[in-house]
């Protein structure tokens, strides 16, 4: 059966780059799935999200004439799973309460994690231009 846009297959993961992950499918096809499409989350590196062998399943969001494929893991999740907005400041069922000042640790690291990020972004730009 030839695959087509829209439909929802399973797939296996066989390499990972910094920009998405290859995924296997059937017929002896492969497509791209790019970072943003991997998790309803940000990723910062994917690696910490998927691993080469997983077993996936993927929405095909286009088909090229040349080939390539494109593919969504989070746009094949559950309708319910794809539009809830996690809270990153509420433990998860498995875990015990977090304490305040918990939460207040983990908000802090992140925002110095995102500040140290915008900061080198802009000293990378800023660099580059030279006069002459």
């Amino acid at each position: 059966m030839p695959l087509q846009v829209g439909e929802i297959v399973e797939g296996k993961v066989t390499d990972i780059m910094d920009y998405g992950v290859f995924v296997k499918l059937e017929g002896n096809k492969s497509g791209l799935v790019h970072i943003s499409e991997v998790s309803r989350e940000y990723v910062k590196d994917i690696h910490d999200v998927i691993k080469v062998g997983d077993e996936v399943k993927v929405k095909i969001l286009s088909m090229e004439d040349n080939g390539k494929i494109s593919l969504s893991i989070k746009k094949a999740l559950p309708r319910e799973e794809r539009h809830s907005r996690p809270n990153d400041f509420q433990p998860k069922k498995s875990q015990e309460p977090l304490t305040l000042d918990d939460m207040l640790t983990k908000f802090l690291k992140d925002s110095d994690e995102r500040q140290l990020d915008l900061k080198r972004n802009i000293e990378g730009k800023r660099g580059s231009s030279r006069r002459r």
